[in-house]
């Protein structure tokens, strides 16, 4: 049962085919009042919305776009539930709100007639009325509403017409307790003896349990997939029994000339024709429109090719550079806070707490909102104009190989950028399980994050010499990494789609929604939720993990004798700098004094909880080539990859300072110079080339795992994320070093 709904407050469901502009309409709507989250126990995201009609408040459901109304799934059944009000977490909808493109009635009737199945009171809104009149269509809307049962309103959400007329009709239908005029069953009379028959053997094997509504009842013999039945309550009934009395209606049904599943598409279609019979008037011959000519340019398989990969480059490049001056800013604003807090409070636990753990940890958090609003601006343009649907289906070709559908090819994409992005953005993938797959392949793409680690670690250790005379051994690395995560990330994506997310992969269906200039209110307003969305669920996450990654590097703290001993030396080389008026021996103090200090910072995060576990982890990276220093970096850059270049720094006493041309350097001597405790050279080719595969392909950030927690809406998906890439990490990190050292051997 749903929860009870504030009886001041009206509820509307709104339900519609993709790329109908349902998105357009709840926007238009709700304006800036609405809200994002998940149901409760499924990947569906919940958005919702409120608005006022006539004084009176109204609750707006934005439900999934779908094409019909089959579950399959616990996600697809949310749609049905909701419209139901089956749903403990969400208030039965007053009325259901069709969005129908007037230029695909006939497919979206199809949708319209499992809606009007349920028994809601229910309103039709036609969108795109104005771009089906620039092709010649005229609809007989008068006629439509008498064919329907149910009011009918054409709308033009972008430019806000029709919208009252939409929220009287909305009023008027929700005072009602039903529909104002119930439409007949649209499938023949074998099929509805069958269903009644069904009905009257579940009503006794549910005894003393609520009627399962006859929509569900229709479904259970129309879901050849045998998803619904082992979802139906029984009472003194069994499973097996309902089983062999579906199979049972289903062979009379074959016999009778009506097939399941087959009855469904016959029957809808059927009636969608016979409702539109009369209704809808279209020219002789078609009229060819400005979008027609530009989709012969569009989607043609060289000229939309090229302007696709030209249009994703230019996205990849606003992700990837044009957000760096915007994020540097963030970090100098982080920096200087930081500063602030330095110069007020006095050095210590709570100074340590508030500037490297708090400080830092909202820095992690905001550090990521440029990235995040470019992509989603430029995809609310795409997909608001309509161009986002044609680039899906260039791509289909492509992904379909790797059992994913066009619309996977953008978010990976974007994450070579980030993978925080690129995870958000596969909300645009209506099928569950591609959209899954999507998710959990997409960190293997080799983010922004990932190249400090490998610009590192080729410069210091790859020769720098020339094949073939022109080709660099550096370069040619650097593409190797990217290539690692790519040919992985096809493979896992293989491999999911065979077990965990087994089944034929779906008909590419697609209708290629009408050009139109996008909307800046609808554009800035999705990119400005998707930020906030960030920030307020998975920031929340990054900013713990960032506490507790400050505190097994803090605690436990040297003993005195040796802090003491370090503030000793640095107040003497201190007291020289102040002696001496030599400019050039004050700066060779000061490096001394910076020295003195990284050996310090060193030695404490050596010894605390975050060094110690690298030593107990070292016999399980000595595989790798690695000894406990590489793999307490390794721990330290959980919260981010790009982390553990720094943490080398500190390790190796050069200091965390180690961004710049001349930090980096030292930092690149320091590991070619470091030895193992037997004297080994540690930092060997095969070494840096294990370090470089394993954060190729290990999960090593936080945010993103906290942004798959919050688009899966569960804890096991990124479990399963960090288990399966820490294993394929480890694993190839290790055969990269093995083999490496037996060839040069």
């Amino acid at each position: 049962m749903s929860i009870a709904a504030d009886p001041q407050t009206r509820t509307v469901a709104l339900i519609g085919n993709p790329n109908t502009g349902k998105s357009t309409v709840f926007g238009a709507l709700s304006g800036v009042q609405q809200r994002v989250g998940n149901y409760p126990g499924v990947t569906v995201e919940k958005k919702t919305g409120r608005m006022t009609v006539d004084g009176r408040r109204w609750t707006l459901i934005d439900l999934p776009g779908t094409y019909s109304l089959a579950p399959r799934s616990l996600d697809e059944m949310v749609a049905v539930d909701v419209m139901l009000g089956r749903r403990a977490d969400t208030p039965k909808p007053d009325v259901i709100l069709c969005i129908v493109d007037a230029n695909n009635l006939e497919r979206n009737l199809y949708l319209v007639s499992q809606v009007l199945e349920l028994g809601r009171p229910t309103v039709v809104a036609l969108t795109m009325t104005d771009l089906a009149e620039d092709r010649g269509t005229t609809i007989d809307l008068p006629k439509l509403h008498d064919r329907l049962g149910v009011p009918v309103v054409p709308i033009r959400a972008h430019k806000r017409v029709g919208l009252d007329a939409l929220k009287a009709a909305l009023a008027e239908s929700a005072s009602l307790d039903q529909p104002s005029g119930p439409p007949e069953s649209p499938f023949p009379e074998p099929f509805r003896a069958e269903v009644a028959r069904i009905e009257a053997w579940l009503a006794e094997a549910r005894a003393g349990l609520p009627p399962l509504p006859r929509y569900l009842v229709e479904r259970l013999l129309l879901d050849t997939s045998g998803y619904l039945e082992g979802h139906v309550a029984l009472g003194s009934g069994s499973v097996a029994g309902l089983h062999a009395e579906i199979l049972d209606a289903r062979r009379r049904l074959a016999e009778a000339g009506c097939p399941v599943p087959a009855v469904e598409a016959m029957a809808r279609y059927g009636w969608a024709a016979s409702v539109l019979d009369g209704v809808v008037t279209r020219p002789d011959e078609p009229r060819v429109t400005s979008g027609d000519r530009v989709d012969r340019v569009l989607t043609h398989r060289v000229w939309g090719t090229l302007i696709f990969v030209a249009l994703m480059a230019l996205i990849f490049q606003a992700v990837f550079t044009w957000s760096i001056p915007l994020m540097d800013l963030i970090d100098a604003g982080v920096g200087g806070l930081a500063g602030l807090v330095e110069g007020v409070l006095a050095e210590g636990a709570l100074r340590s707490l508030i500037v490297d753990g708090m400080i830092a940890g909202v820095g992690a958090v905001i550090v990521f909102l440029p990235q995040i609003f470019i992509l989603f601006f430029f995809l609310g343009i795409l997909e608001d104009c309509g161009y986002l649907a044609r680039a899906a289906y260039l791509m289909d070709r492509l992904m379909t190989r790797l059992g994913l559908s066009g619309k996977s090819f953008i978010p990976l994409l974007s994450s070579f950028a980030c993978a925080i992005p690129g995870v958000m953005a596969t909300r645009v993938i209506e099928d569950r399980r591609d959209r899954m797959t999507t998710i959990l392949v997409a960190p293997l793409m080799s983010c922004s994050a990932r190249l400090p680690v490998y610009t590192l670690l080729i410069a210091a250790f790859i020769p720098p010499i020339a094949l073939a005379g022109f080709v660099s051994l550096q370069a040619i690395t650097m593409v190797a990494m990217y290539a690692v995560g790519v040919v992985t990330a096809a493979f896992v994506a293989w491999a999911l789609k065979k077990t965990a997310f087994k089944g034929p992969t779906p008909p590419f269906v697609m209708e290629l929604p009408a050009y139109k200039w996008p909307s800046p209110r609808v554009v800035l307003h999705r990119m400005f939720e998707r930020g906030w969305s960030f920030v307020r669920r998975a920031g929340t996450i990054i900013f713990a993990v960032s506490i507790v990654m400050w505190a097994l590097l803090y605690f436990p703290r040297l003993p005195e004798a040796t802090e003491a001993a370090f503030a000793r030396q640095v107040a003497t080389l201190e007291a020289e700098r102040e002696a001496t008026d030599d400019a050039e021996a004050a700066a060779a103090i000061d490096d001394q004094i910076a020295a003195l200090e990284a050996r310090a910072d060193g030695e404490q995060k050596r010894s605390s909880l975050l060094g110690r576990a690298g030593r107990v982890i070292e016999p399980v990276v000595r595989p790798l080539g690695w000894d406990w220093r590489i793999g307490a970096a390794a721990i330290a850059s959980f919260p981010a990859r790009e982390v553990v270049v720094a943490t080398l720094g500190v390790i190796f006493d050069v200091g965390s300072d180690v961004e710049g041309e001349e930090g980096a350097s030292r930092l690149q001597t320091a590991l070619r110079d470091a030895e193992t405790r037997d004297g080994r050279t540690l930092f060997t080719i095969p070494v840096a080339l294990s370090v470089m595969v394993f954060f190729a392909l290990c999960a090593q950030c936080v945010s993103t795992l906290a942004v798959i927690r919050r688009e899966t809406n569960s804890w096991g998906w990124p479990f399963f994320s960090f288990a399966y890439m820490t294993i394929l990490a480890y694993i190839a990190a290790m055969v990269v070093y093995q083999a490496g050292t037996w060839i040069a051997a």
